[in-house]
This record gives structure tokens, sequence and C-alpha cells, in this order.
């Protein structure tokens, strides 16, 4: 591994500066490397992904390149015991607040993902999705956000101002 981490070390270095504004090249696995060991110096090559931690939040970047597709994950927890209230909120966070981060649950695990084409996917859109996620997974239990805006129709905005109103109300007795 200390070999692939070195060529993928090198290959950042040699990488092309791209001019502001020019378009961004698509998106490799060699490209997402240099990415995400531009966010984590300590990130390692792992078969066809990467281990790397944002803001102590420990993640694994999957890529299929012959599928055009990568996957941005976390894992929370056993899926074994969540309770269909647990369910019901991750699926509405999935539609207003999770943003382009998801809950998902495979292989008896909770996961923390972004999915997306591999090929389209641009830098910034790479970083801020990565952001999400670990947001999603540090939120869990609480508020269920990825951090950013939250897309307006959903239910989240309602759970989330029900808890300011009980402290309102508490705090009328004060």
């Amino acid at each position: 591994m200390a070999w692939l981490r070195t060529i993928l070390m090198a290959s950042v270095l040699a990488a092309p500066v791209f001019a502001q504004g020019a378009p961004e090249p698509p998106m490799t696995y060699e490209r997402l490397g240099r990415i995400l060991f531009a966010l984590d110096d300590k990130a390692q090559p792992v078969g066809r992904g990467f281990q790397l931690s944002i803001s102590g939040v420990p993640m694994l970047v999957v890529t299929d390149p012959a599928a055009d597709r990568m996957r941005a994950m976390v894992p929370l927890r056993p899926a074994e015991g969540l309770t269909a209230e647990e369910l019901m909120r991750m699926m509405q966070a999935n539609f207003d607040t999770a943003l382009d981060a998801r809950y998902a649950v495979a292989k008896g695990q909770l996961w923390a993902v972004f999915i997306h084409p591999l090929s389209p996917l641009q830098k910034d859109q790479l970083i801020s999705a990565l952001g999400q996620t670990v947001n999603i997974a540090r939120t869990y239990g609480t508020l269920y956000t990825g951090g950013a805006l939250q897309f307006g129709g959903g239910d989240s905005p309602g759970i989330q101002r029900q808890l300011i109103e009980e402290l309102l109300k508490k705090g009328e007795e004060i």
C-alpha cells in the first residue's frame, strides 16, 4: 500500500493546474485521490478506494470506475434495533435536511452516505458532499442535518421547531 500512496502523492505534485473558470477534467480515481489527500494527508488507499478522516470522523470512499460510480460512507451503528420512529425520522431527513448525503442500511449497518456518478463529479461538489456526510453522521439522533440549507416542503423544520417551542414553554415558568 505504501507504493500506491507514493504514486498518488507523486501524481499530486505532477498534476496540471487548471485555469480558473476552465472546465474541470473528469473525476477519476487518481484525481479523487489527490483531492482526498489534500483534505487528509493521512488518507490511505484501500482497494478501489480510500480511508480518511474528516474532522475526526472516519470515512471510506470507494470507487467503481467501470460503472462510473463513487460512494463516501461513514458507519454509524448496527441496524439491528433501529425503531420505526428512528427509520421514519431518517427518511424524513433524507427528503429535506440531509441534502446530498443520505442515511442508508446495508450489510446490517446504518451508514451516512454520499453516492454519485464518478466522472461528472466536480471538486467543490465532492468536498461539500463529504462535509454533508460527516454532518449527518454527527447529527444522527438529533437534528439529522447535512449542515447547509434545508429543502422546503418536508417534515424536519416542524420537528426541529417543536424542540424550540418546548423550550420556550419551559422558559415561561422562569
